[in-house]
């Protein structure tokens, strides 16, 4: 930690001094400077001013710490020692506490992170309780939304006649939501008895779950000559209001050959932009796949296709257990999970993916 910091510490040096060389009309001898870099150093400026104060802090708290530990080694006075222990538990607890913000820190940010993300829910195995399934899940996912005050804006949804759902599509907008959502991409499996089940026999039925980065149109440029649209009529339960005129869109973006229906507005120009705007958010997250593949990074990407086949949690309610089988933790009390209660295992995934 102390060699990390130290490097962070001479950069942090650097751009300070090509900042200053800036300001009093001076620039290095290669490239000079332009508005985008002088933001960049500012950002960069600004990033490691936190690391290294952070890293200081929890210095002068390890330094008091001894302190207080010598004090109730040492001292007579026992009103001393009592004041000393009372500080030592509350400085142990602040650095703690600075110790994961400077872990935080430290952790190589993904620029995608702060996005408003795309979700998609689609029943896998189990019939019309896969569907049942899909249809908690959009539930769970929109009071976790509720909870931390994002909006959730279903863009495209496919219901079934058994109050289930084939397929769902919404955008989760707010700040750090990509960060917070994109590991609950893969197949989520659920184990308990439907309610057609007469003979009390446990089902055991999947989902898939797709996260995927919202992209601007900054984010992706498309190019109108690379897709092919289609209009047609809505169709499936709930869209008796929508389905009176061919206001249904499908969009195929030819040179990839990814295809996108939005049926859920009686308005084709709606429809039409909610496609694209899904378009867009599976084009950046096929780009940043390609990307951290040209970076032969050693993690796993938590976005995209591969994921969706890999059973990552499991719910399991004649137990009243959640598993999450990445990490091979457990938790308890299914009712709160299923109603958007899942920081604990947000959190979970956040800190191992940390320390990965």
């Amino acid at each position: 930690m102390e060699k990390k910091i130290q490097e962070l510490k001479k950069e942090y040096e650097e751009i300070n001094q090509e900042l200053q060389r800036r300001h009093s009309g001076m620039s290095p001898s290669e490239g000079g400077f332009n508005s985008e870099k002088i933001r960049k150093l500012y950002h960069r400026q600004s990033e490691l001013n936190n690391i290294i104060s952070k890293y200081e802090k929890i210095e002068k708290i390890k330094k008091q710490i001894k302190e207080d530990e010598e004090i109730i080694k040492k001292e007579k006075d026992q009103d001393l020692i009592e004041l000393a222990k009372q500080e030592l538990k509350k400085l142990t607890e602040e650095k703690k506490c600075s110790e994961k913000e400077l872990a935080d820190l430290l952790k190589p940010q993904d620029h995608l992170d702060k996005k408003s993300a795309i979700i998609e829910i689609r029943a896998g195995a189990g019939g019309d309780e896969a569907a049942i399934f899909a249809a908690d899940l959009l539930r769970m996912y929109s009071r976790f939304a509720e909870k931390e005050n994002y909006k959730m804006i279903i863009l495209n949804i496919s219901r079934t006649d058994s109050g289930g759902i084939k397929e769902v599509i919404a955008e989760m907008n707010g700040q750090n939501v990509y960060r917070k959502m994109k590991q609950e991409s893969g197949v989520h499996r659920v184990q308990r008895i439907p309610i057609t089940e007469k003979s009390g026999r446990i089902h055991t039925s999947t989902a898939s779950v797709a996260v995927l980065p919202q992209a601007e149109e900054v984010d992706v440029k498309i190019n109108p000559t690379d897709i092919k649209i289609d209009v047609f009529r809505s169709s499936g339960p709930g869209g008796q209001s929508v389905n009176t005129t061919d206001s249904a869109i499908r969009i195929t973006h030819l040179p990839t050959g990814i295809i996108v229906s939005c049926q859920d507005e009686k308005s084709q120009l709606k429809n039409k932009e909610k496609a694209l705007k899904v378009l867009r958010s599976k084009l950046l997250s096929q780009k940043q796949e390609e990307e951290n593949q040209k970076r032969g990074e050693m993690r796993r990407s938590q976005i995209g296709y591969a994921m969706r086949s890999e059973k990552i949690r499991t719910y399991n309610f004649p137990q009243d257990r959640v598993t999450d089988h990445r990490i091979g933790k457990s938790w308890h009390n299914l009712d709160k999970i299923m109603n958007g209660e899942i920081d604990g295992i947000i959190e979970e995934l956040d800190k191992n993916e940390n320390e990965k």
